[in-house]
């Protein structure tokens, strides 16, 4: 393994039990126990198989004591991402889970997520849950975070005040629609691009054709990401 992967697999695991902006560390490492839990949830096996998820009713074999909003909010990102909707999120938020707070818990879902399935696929035990760490979160939000773009608010690179975390300019990130995705909670968003960036390619890195940076090619790489998407019902 090239060992700036395994140094940023590392520190993308331990920092899902460190305090959040909305989410206290207890809570974050929650939310990675229930994203496994979901992989063999009886509930999302029938939604997942059924036309349409709202048509069942019932509850998640839940490991923690996540809020409803919150359980349902992870089960239904790990189980069936392909399916998910406006309506189906402003019902989330609606229920009591905060535009903010879903955003973070979608960040420690897909770190989450990106490592198990690493560990998987090479063949490793599960990582055990990091320790939770003491602290009480920020709960702020980027003052000029806007609506419009997608279903909830986003920090595009020329709203980023002083007061922010440079979150584009620090990486060489151009600020796309993909980047902007996370931006309503700044640090959950870097949190989850150093680690995806580790994983695939730094932003310079994608475009630079004439040199090769990992084992594999960059066509080979776009395959195996076209294929993964496709399975994933990844439509962006």
């Amino acid at each position: 393994m090239r060992q700036e992967l395994h140094n940023e697999l590392t520190v993308a695991w331990q920092g899902l039990g460190a305090t959040g902006e909305w989410w206290t560390g207890s809570e974050r490492t929650a939310i990675a126990l229930e994203a496994r839990a979901a992989r063999a949830c009886a509930l999302c096996r029938a939604r997942k198989a059924a036309l349409l998820p709202r048509m069942l009713d019932g509850q998640h074999a839940s490991l923690t004591d996540l809020p409803p909003p919150a359980l349902e909010a992870v089960h239904r990102i790990v189980s069936d991402p392909g399916r998910l909707s406006e309506a189906w999120f402003r019902d989330v938020v609606e229920s009591g889970l905060s535009e903010e707070a879903y955003v973070e818990l979608l960040s420690v879902v897909a770190i989450a997520t990106a490592v198990d399935t690493f560990d998987r696929g090479r063949g490793s035990a599960p990582r055990p849950l990091p320790g939770a760490r003491s602290g009480t979160p920020t709960r702020r939000r980027p003052r000029g975070a806007k609506p419009g773009l997608g279903w909830m608010p986003m920090l595009a690179p020329e709203d980023v005040g002083a007061e922010d975390p440079p979150l584009y300019a620090s990486a060489g990130r151009i600020g796309g629609n993909v980047h902007r995705a996370l931006s309503l909670v700044p640090r959950a968003m870097m949190q989850f691009w150093d680690l995806f960036e580790t994983m695939y390619l730094p932003q310079a890195a994608m475009r630079d054709f004439a040199r090769e940076y990992r084992a594999v090619e960059h066509a080979q790489i776009e395959m195996l990401a076209a294929r993964v998407a496709v399975l994933n019902q990844c439509v962006y």
